[in-house]
């Protein structure tokens, strides 16, 4: 599940999107025009691992919204990712997805995060890193979040210093880390800063532990339709999701 930071680290750049950027529903097929030029290609990865202790330890990516389990949901809102890595256990998944598992299993989403990162080639400069439990993200939401980094050594268009990542801020101000795309390079450097901090062992680290330190831009979601970011924790909050979807 995303997991918001009430004290985010010193180094943090909010704003509204850049200059020259519409509003999130002008999208050509789900993506911003213009955005792939400003960024290349990335990867995603889907963090499906959580043990969902407050639905009575079911596989909750698995459960369905619109008719579609919540983890093959997230997949398709990043259709276009190279590659699309899914870590947490899953018997079927959608073509081209790799899948992995964290060590140990259930470690946590930091866990998890290192082990998706591990099978991306090491040129890859951006990564989607998602919940699994995010039924209503769409195409169109990650094309927001993607126009926020400007290609690596190129200032970003509000800020001297480019942005390591992105990710959407709820509407009172609490980062939702786990519904947003990052810069590979930096995510690593936390990875080996963390690795190193504790013996080696990331299972149990927090999110925002493995982004102390980063500079992240705040997204407020101004667009059509439910907030991307919501997740399903509860019962409640799979059938809300699924009103929504209908």
């Amino acid at each position: 599940m995303p997991v918001p930071s009430r004290h985010p680290p010193p180094h943090v750049d909010t704003c509204a999107r850049p200059p020259g950027i519409g509003h999130p529903a002008a999208t050509v097929n789900g993506r911003r025009p213009g955005y792939g030029g400003r960024v290349g290609t990335y990867a995603a990865v889907v963090l499906a691992g959580g043990s969902a202790r407050r639905m009575g330890g079911v596989d909750k990516p698995a459960l369905p919204v619109g008719g579609r389990p919540m983890r093959d949901r997230v997949l398709a809102a990043v259709g276009d990712a190279r590659p699309r890595v899914l870590v947490g256990p899953a018997e079927v998944v959608p073509a081209g997805v790799r899948v992995t598992r964290e060590d140990p299993p259930g470690g946590g989403p930091v866990a998890a995060a290192a082990a998706g990162l591990a099978l991306l080639d090491p040129d890859t400069a951006l990564v989607a890193l998602l919940a699994a439990d995010l039924p209503l993200l769409t195409r169109a939401a990650i094309g927001e979040l993607l126009t926020h980094l400007a290609p690596e050594g190129r200032p970003a268009a509000t800020s001297e210093q480019p942005p390591d990542g992105a990710c959407f801020a709820d509407g009172d101000g609490r980062r939702q880390s786990l519904c947003g795309v990052w810069r590979v390079a930096a995510l690593r450097a936390g990875l080996d800063r963390l690795a190193v901090d504790r013996g080696g062992n990331l299972a149990g680290a927090p999110v925002r532990a493995l982004l102390a330190g980063l500079v992240v831009r705040e997204v407020p979601w101004s667009g059509d339709g439910p907030p991307p970011w919501f997740d399903c924790d509860t019962d409640e909050d799979v059938r809300r999701a699924e009103e929504w979807a209908r």
